[in-house]
């Protein structure tokens, strides 16, 4: 009979926070560089997909699934953005899996290559989320520059010092290991706290008027 651990359910919870945060801003630099504002109602959609994935995964006995960000590099440098591009790669990939021989051509492809690859293509995500950003008003709300310098401090931790945490219980190593979802949830705690709680209309019309100051 199925035995239900609370431990290790809990634990199971905190990993798909992590990749639900993860796939939100994948989700939110595939909008920007299709030039398709992300909606909250497209959001949720991506979410209960991703849910859905790991569901079936897990049945299977595999790993959670997760957009991966190389994938939104590709569509940064290849500049294709049609869903049937992605449909018919993973055809693709499914017959690769019925032909090991293949495999072995994927594998031979030098460490160097892929290096480059990877290196241009998180890159490119790493461009998007800056662009993303340089919609914020930094100039006349100088706290959203308190609101980002600690997230990415916060969010380097684990990067920098991986026994930060060391004398926290183990069953919240997937959340304080995680750099993006502490660097998420150092960002809305700051914003909330100096920004408050607004709708996106509102805070569309502040980088409106913003940029008009600029521009003035």
């Amino acid at each position: 009979m199925p035995v239900f651990d609370s431990v290790a359910i809990l634990t199971m919870s905190l990993v798909m926070i992590v990749v639900m945060i993860e796939s939100t801003g994948m989700f939110l630099a595939v909008g920007d560089m299709v030039g398709r504002p992300v909606s909250q109602e497209d959001l949720v959609r991506g979410l209960r997909t991703d849910g859905l994935g790991t569901l079936i995964g897990g049945v299977f006995n595999t790993f959670p699934y997760t957009s991966f960000s190389q994938n939104v590099g590709l569509v940064g440098v290849t500049g294709v953005r049609s869903r049937w591009v992605c449909a018919a790669g993973g055809l693709i990939l499914l017959l690769l899996g019925l032909l090991p021989k293949l495999a072995h051509v994927v594998a031979s492809v030098p460490a160097f290559v892929l290096g480059g690859a990877g290196l241009v293509m998180f890159g490119m995500v790493a461009a998007t989320g800056v662009k993303i950003l340089a919609q914020v008003d930094f100039a006349t709300r100088r706290e959203n520059l308190i609101v980002v310098a600690v997230s990415v401090g916060v969010g380097l931790i684990p990067l920098v010092s991986d026994k930060f945490f060391s004398q926290m219980p183990a069953f919240l190593s997937p959340l304080l290991h995680s750099g993006i979802l502490l660097g998420t949830l150092t960002a809305v705690a700051l914003n909330w706290y100096f920004n408050g709680l607004t709708s996106a209309d509102h805070a569309r019309r502040d980088v409106a008027a913003a940029a008009h100051g600029a521009e003035a």
